[in-house]
């Protein structure tokens, strides 16, 4: 089985501004190549994130990636839309010599037996998730044992609701946590902002947590910037009561799951913007892909793009 991601970065988001004013520039666009079949290591990947990679340029068929760029240039922003994963994409992999934390690892709920039991799921299935050994059929079951069959919500949810998590138990580990975006990532999302080109943030995490690492590290919300993930549902008291809607996990977060997306929100989850529906989203058959994980290469199933650009990050 080969995958193939057109371009890599290690830390630094290189690729915000290959437009100029309202069409694409190629001359602005650092192309790097993931070779999805290898296997690197932490300390491979630590290496990578303590050197400067910005000017290497590696791509398997570098006149097709310019030939995209000029395509995707010619039609104009009405017709992109970008696509992105969370962890370890839009935020940092590697901060002050550690690994980065997930917008799922930094969660502490304020009760150390659920927190525990928490971590324990997380030492079995994090492994099997990023096993090259295993087939991607498998892994999927796994996956969907990890997050739902177990009970309603799945084994990690149904902790969550079980351990009673609060609102502010979710405040009080963003704030602690060790997790940073990519240098460039604001300005990205300015820059698509002021162009009115659609963000799609897909998340195998929970969206109330990335929607308060926003506000927390970036303190603005963004108009264009949708998040598909896995949403919680709070009472009066700030209390965890249930999950909203299907449960979205590394395998299935694709554009079939866009029923989920919704607009950035406010504490408790009231929206910050008007719900519209996603629609739009669907004639915008030009795709920007960023993400970390092969099965992030599915974020862009279900759309008919006529050019898709997909960019791995290390």
């Amino acid at each position: 089985m080969s995958y193939r991601l057109q371009s890599v970065s290690n830390s630094h988001l290189t690729l915000p501004l290959f437009f100029s004013s309202t069409i694409f520039h190629p001359s602005h666009f650092s192309s790097r190549a993931w070779r999805c079949g290898d296997t690197f290591s932490l300390n491979a990947r630590t290496q990578m994130e303590e050197h400067d990679f910005s000017k290497f340029t590696v791509t398997a068929d570098p006149q097709s990636l310019e030939n995209k760029i000029s395509a995707i240039r010619s039609a104009g922003p009405s017709k992109l839309q970008v696509i992105a994963d969370f962890d370890a994409t839009l935020t940092r992999y590697w901060i002050n010599g550690s690994r980065g934390q997930s917008s799922h690892g930094l969660l502490k709920q304020g009760n150390p037996e659920y927190d525990a039991k928490r971590h324990a799921l997380f030492e079995y299935y994090h492994p099997l998730e990023f096993s090259p050994h295993i087939p991607i059929e498998e892994k999927t079951k796994l996956m969907e044992e990890w997050y739902v069959l177990s009970c309603r919500w799945g084994k990690t949810h149904a902790l969550l609701v079980e351990g009673g998590l609060t609102y502010d138990a979710i405040k009080t580990s963003v704030a602690n946590a060790s997790i940073a975006f990519r240098e460039g990532v604001v300005e990205l999302f300015e820059f698509l902002e002021e162009r009115d080109i659609p963000v799609l943030i897909f998340s195998a995490g929970l969206a109330d947590i990335i929607e308060e690492v926003l506000r927390q590290k970036v303190h603005k919300s963004f108009k264009n910037v949708k998040i598909v993930s896995n949403r919680m549902i709070f009472n009066e008291d700030g209390c965890l009561v249930s999950f909203r809607g299907k449960i979205i996990h590394t395998l299935n977060k694709n554009e079939h799951a866009l029923d989920m997306a919704a607009p950035l929100h406010d504490h408790l989850g009231e929206t910050n913007g008007p719900i519209d529906d996603n629609s739009s989203v669907k004639t915008r058959t030009n795709v920007l892909l960023l993400g970390d994980h092969i099965g992030d290469l599915g974020m862009s199933n279900g759309l008919n793009y006529d050019i898709r650009i997909s960019v791995g990050f290390l």
